[in-house]
């Protein structure tokens, strides 16, 4: 029997959503840290969190040992806590373990996760061999990542960027938190067995030697594995900032018309001249500029003077059927559509083109270059900077679509310890509005200076 229209287009919109989506498989993956303290173990979990969590692979690294140890023990009183004779401490350090794996339990059996972050030294064959019983029992897959450090210079920036601002060291001097912290190193350098390349050459790793300087990866053992590799084989910790900036207002943005491949306005062509001149004024060392492949962001570029790379991954969503139509033609034209984008925007998919959901795979490329990258300039479009945007704030699908990136504003990223700090500038150039508001939602952004509310002060 024929379905209704109306319940053909949902079951299709959502069979289309997931169509070039690897589906995950049903076995879960702890990804275990191995390595002494201050050598970047937390910093790595929590981007590569950010990371699948973005490419839609369920994450989750609320699983710091360290953390179930400060609510054990609620005062920390110095380093002697960690010395491997202190059986009073080492026992409270197993069952604080043992929290944490139970944990992860709950996290895969009631929240449906894929991957959990454990992130703890680690530092002993029994300790891992501890979790690797536990997740054989349970029939989860546990891949190992290893950072080893012994540049004094990249320890002792680790520790001054967290550990003086750790719950451990507060009311405590700078000098009083690094000497103390140095010495918690020793206790631990004293049990450290690194992964034996012999003696755990069945077990599934990746060694990160001098922040990723040199690695050495055994036994991948599936897609989600292999992405991890990849992924963690491109980040970096060298200082950099990277700037994010639609292009200037174009033709069609000045009608209300979607996509389609405009040039400049006039507007859009000022722009331009003040993105060049704030670019200047940043004095900013060995720039790369990126552009789509669309006039408008070329035109944008070519306004610089430098030279700039095109990128077809950074081509604006492609609306499909509704290209270059306004959002009154699409409702009028295409009602059910129009609903069903507002019920589910980022898995929405326009007939004959894309969805959100398929633009972030589509730039995963561009993150993975722009983690290998130092200072980069990307100039591009609404929805692909919302995408990017998202995955250096740690936005959720359901909000991603949503971020408002207004015309004539551009955003320094800088990426710090365990985030990243945003600065608007809004280049005094008037453009026209192009976000539409969440549906149920007041749309207060009215001109150019409440856009940069978009910012929230807190990220």
């Amino acid at each position: 029997m024929a379905l209704p229209p109306q319940e053909y287009r949902m079951r299709r919109r959502r069979c289309d959503s997931t169509a070039s989506v690897p589906q995950v498989c049903n076995s879960p993956t702890m990804i275990v840290m191995v390595g002494l303290p201050a050598r970047g173990k937390t910093y790595i979990s929590k981007k590569l969190t950010r990371y699948l969590n973005w490419i839609g692979v369920p994450t989750k690294t609320a699983f710091n040992v360290g953390q179930y140890r400060r609510q054990a023990v609620k005062t920390y009183e110095s380093f002697e806590f960690f010395k491997p004779d202190n059986e009073e401490a080492m026992s409270i350090r197993r069952a604080c373990a043992a929290a944490a794996l139970r944990d992860v339990a709950t996290y895969f059996t009631l929240e449906q996760g894929q991957v959990a972050v454990f992130d703890a030294t680690n530092t002993t064959r029994e300790r891992r061999a501890v979790i690797i019983s536990f997740a054989k029992e349970r029939g989860y897959k546990v891949f190992f990542v290893e950072s080893i450090c012994d540049d004094p210079d990249i320890i002792a920036e680790n520790v001054k960027q967290v550990k003086f601002g750790s719950p451990d060291y507060v009311n405590r001097s700078m000098e009083e938190a690094m000497e103390d912290f140095l010495q918690r190193i020793v206790c631990y350098k004293s049990s450290y067995m690194p992964i034996d390349d012999e003696k755990d050459r069945k077990l599934s790793y990746i060694k990160i030697y001098e922040v990723g300087k040199r690695y050495l990866v055994n036994r991948v053992q599936d897609h989600i594995q292999s992405r991890i590799v990849y992924y963690l084989m491109s980040i970096h910790v060298t200082p950099r900032s990277i700037y994010l900036s639609r292009h200037g207002e174009s033709e069609l943005n000045l009608l209300g018309r979607i996509g389609g491949d405009s040039g400049l306005s006039t507007r859009g062509h000022e722009y331009a001249a003040a993105l060049r001149n704030f670019i200047q004024s940043q004095t900013i060392n060995d720039l790369k500029v990126w552009t789509s492949h669309m006039k408008r962001t070329i035109q944008t570029a070519q306004a610089l003077g430098v030279q700039y790379e095109q990128w077809k991954a950074l081509n604006e969503i492609d609306a499909g059927v509704c290209e270059e139509l306004t959002y009154e033609e699409i409702q009028e034209n295409f009602p059910e559509e129009f609903a069903l984008r507002d019920q589910d925007k980022f898995r929405y998919r326009y007939p004959r083109g894309e969805s959100y959901e398929d633009l972030v795979h589509r730039l995963e490329p561009v993150i993975m270059e722009l983690e290998r990258q130092e200072n980069v300039l990307v100039i591009c479009h609404q929805a692909v900077m919302r995408c990017l945007l998202a995955y250096f704030l740690d936005k959720p699908a359901d909000e991603l679509p949503y971020l408002k990136c207004p015309l004539h504003t551009v955003l320094k990223l800088t990426p710090i310890a365990y985030g990243c700090q945003v600065e608007p500038f809004y280049l005094n150039v008037e453009a026209v509005n192009t976000h539409r508001e969440k549906p149920g939602n007041v749309d207060v952004n009215r001109n150019p200076e409440e856009a940069l509310q978009t910012v929230p002060d807190h990220i």
